[in-house]
């Protein structure tokens, strides 16, 4: 069966389905859909993310239903209690996010495009790994996803960061999937593990860099010390899809070859 009315509960589905020109078969979008930015005009949106009403998912009458990870679990549940056909991801890194795509595109019958989609996304992949092979030094990176309490970056994210040419310092924590397991209960063990890089990706909302800079002992950071604190925003690479690998792996990729930039004239 191809599938011709699909509801899309999170914004990568749809990004994977537009850059697999399968976007007539969208019939649905969440209202936290980022990319691309026509699919917020054109298509209507019908829940939000962990929270939905089944009926407005309904009423767009789909014959297939999208959500991604345990926070969609009980309207995919009620969905298939209803009669709707669902499929519910939970790509955690980078092979995930491939197999997503190759998945979607079997869906809608687009099977030459996911494999050229995968293939360019792979290419990224491959050509980041290899620039950092000839850095000397990889620095140490502490990725904030969120500020109060603080939580660190989830699976995909340490991946990329490694990828790049990166340690995460909290790359224990990302291997649990909840935030509530990243959580960091003590600031000051992030003075502690000492990043030579910060990156803040504050989940829905603007990264004050200010505010972090002040936090206390955080000027015995080198990173704070040394002006290596920058914002990739969270549109770019807290969504397990392309845009992860297309914007989120280039950005953390540019700060690390600018720090290591900085490292040779020093």
């Amino acid at each position: 069966m191809i599938y011709q009315r699909i509801a899309c509960l999170s914004t990568e589905a749809v990004e994977t389905l537009y850059a697999l020109g399968a976007q007539d078969a969208i019939a649905g979008i969440s209202g936290f859909t980022t990319r691309p930015p026509e699919a917020r005009r054109d298509k209507p949106k019908i829940s939000g993310f962990s929270s939905s009403r089944i009926e407005r998912i309904l009423a767009v009458k789909p014959d297939l239903v999208i959500g991604f990870s345990n926070l969609q679990a009980d309207i995919c549940r009620d969905l298939a209690a209803a009669g709707v056909e669902v499929h519910l991801f939970n790509q955690r890194d980078v092979a995930g996010i491939l197999r997503m795509v190759q998945t979607l595109a079997a869906l809608v019958d687009r099977q030459e495009e996911g494999r050229k989609l995968v293939d360019a996304l792979q290419a990224k992949v491959d050509a980041a790994r290899a620039q950092a092979a000839h850095w000397p030094v990889r620095p140490k990176v502490y990725f904030e996803e969120w500020n109060e309490p603080l939580i660190s970056g989830i699976g995909w994210v340490s991946e990329l960061i490694q990828i790049a040419g990166g340690e995460d310092v909290f790359a224990e924590l990302a291997k649990h999937p909840g935030a509530k397991e990243r959580i960091i209960a003590d600031p000051m063990e992030v003075v502690r593990r000492a990043p030579d890089i910060i990156i803040g990706s504050w989940c829905g909302k603007k990264f004050q860099p200010d505010t972090l800079r002040g936090r206390p002992g955080w000027d015995a950071i080198p990173a704070v010390q040394h002006g290596m604190v920058s914002e990739i925003k969270s549109v770019d690479i807290l969504s397990p899809g392309p845009s992860a690998i297309d914007e989120g792996l280039r950005r953390v990729g540019a700060v690390l070859a600018h720090w290591q930039e900085r490292q040779r004239r020093a």
